[in-house]
């Protein structure tokens, strides 16, 4: 059997309609949320300041997919009720709660990984994958960089900044911003991408890490100038790049991420030909789609020395196919208009998990175990599927959004020692992570 469910309440499973007072809480039982398959776990759900005749729904999905049990149960006194699960197998449980009325419900989620260390990606890698990423890297490299700077003023003493624009594949552009400490000498370099979405760069994002010591690189995931009003990516986000993630994605030589995966080889190929990278460091590091970006990177540039990812999307694309949830940008289920075996197949080549194993350098990676856009399961396969070494802040209580706060200090911590000319302070992820963590 695949999990069980069990609900442990004081009062029954009685449906009140009564509304329930805002203030609802889920958290995993044990704290970290990770625990060996087999075995059982739990989560507390707190009603604050509950009404007389509070009522609390919910629902536990396996792997965020497969429903497994749903009901209304009434909170004790103290607003709290105990719901327990297990997985016999390595997964992510997924608890959906709702309390209050119909017009003014409170929601939470909650998460349990069951041997994450154990999950593998939902499908092999595809047998000419690397034969196929081959020849796009010489597709680019027929293709001059063409580099072009413009400087400009960073505001920041000690700092050099600089506009930058280059050109990729098919006629494209790359448009950027770059910052290096003001002063003569050889650097490391920091090559940031970007989360999803159309939206300006700004200065600040990498003027701090220029001013620490780092050469920085910081590019547009899409080919637009990167210092336009708003209302220049709005009109884009409304128009021809409305939903950019679906634009040629039933195709692996016309989807949209081609253009973006390989602008993020040739940045790491710009920032290591210039004559003041220290010809030793190049960190890649991004959220989400910056996340994506970051370990495709990392797999596909051979000096790139260590990936920083939070909560990468892109990983297990075709997770339905293992009973889970796919991770954004869910092209398993955006084929609308086009014929979904070729969507799907086309993935195959733009999933993360599948460029992981080519990735051998140290890579820190945070997760959020309620996270639905980028569901766990996918992100540990990527992880498991990583050749080098590799640690995970697993975020018991974060969601795609909201407090990742562990990763940010444990990634400062990862950026201090390379500063210091020394290697990341990989504390692995391995075998025995569901009892360590």
């Amino acid at each position: 059997m695949l999990a069980t469910v069990a609900l442990l309440v004081h009062t029954g499973l009685a449906l009140l309609t009564k509304p329930a007072a805002a203030g609802l809480s889920v958290e995993p039982v044990p704290s970290s949320g990770i625990v060996p398959a087999g075995t059982k776990a739990a989560w507390t759900v707190r009603l604050a300041d509950p009404a007389p005749g509070s009522w609390l729904r919910f629902v536990v999905k396996a792997n965020g997919l497969t429903e497994l049990r749903q009901g209304f149960v009434e909170p004790s006194a103290d607003g709290t009720c105990r719901i327990e699960g297990s997985m016999d197998s390595p997964g992510w449980l997924l608890l959906e709660v709702e309390a209050g009325s119909a017009d003014q419900p409170a929601k939470a989620l909650g998460g349990l990984a069951f041997s994450p260390e154990r999950i593998r990606p939902s499908l092999p890698r595809p047998q000419d994958f690397d034969a196929f990423w081959r020849s796009k890297l010489s597709e680019l490299s027929k293709v001059p960089a063409n580099a072009k700077l413009e400087r400009a003023d960073s505001g920041v003493e000690g700092v050099s900044y600089f506009k930058v624009q280059m050109d990729n594949i098919r006629g494209s552009k790359i448009y950027g911003q770059l910052a290096k400490p003001d002063r003569p000498g050889r650097f490391p370099a920091m090559l940031i991408v970007q989360w999803a979405g159309v939206y300006p760069l700004h200065k600040d994002w990498i003027l701090g890490r220029a001013k620490a010591g780092f050469l920085v690189l910081n590019i547009m995931a899409h080919d637009l100038p990167f210092d336009r009003p708003q209302s220049f990516y709005d009109e884009q986000a409304q128009g021809p790049l409305n939903n950019y993630p679906a634009i040629g994605n039933d195709d692996r030589e016309t989807s949209y991420f081609l253009r973006m995966y390989l602008s993020c080889y040739r940045a790491a190929e710009y920032l290591t030909s210039r004559s003041d990278w220290d010809r030793k460091t190049l960190v890649v590091t991004g959220g989400s789609q910056g996340g994506m970006q970051t370990i495709v990177t990392a797999a596909l540039h051979p000096k790139v020395t260590a990936g920083i990812a939070d909560v990468p999307a892109g990983c297990d694309l075709n997770g339905p196919v293992a009973g889970r949830a796919p991770g954004w940008p869910m092209w398993y289920w955006h084929t609308q208009g086009k014929d979904p075996d070729r969507v799907r197949r086309a993935a195959w080549y733009y999933d993360v998990v599948s460029f992981a194993p080519r990735v051998r350098c140290p890579i820190l990676v945070g997760l959020g175990l309620i996270d639905t856009t980028c569901p766990p399961p996918g992100v540990f396969a990527m992880v498991n599927s990583l050749a080098g070494p590799k640690e995970v802040v697993a975020m018991p209580t974060a969601g795609h959004g909201g407090d990742h706060s562990a990763f940010h200090r444990r990634s400062e911590e990862w950026l201090a020692a390379i500063l210091r000319g020394g290697r990341p302070p990989v504390r692995e992820w391995g075998r025995e992570a569901s009892r360590g963590l």
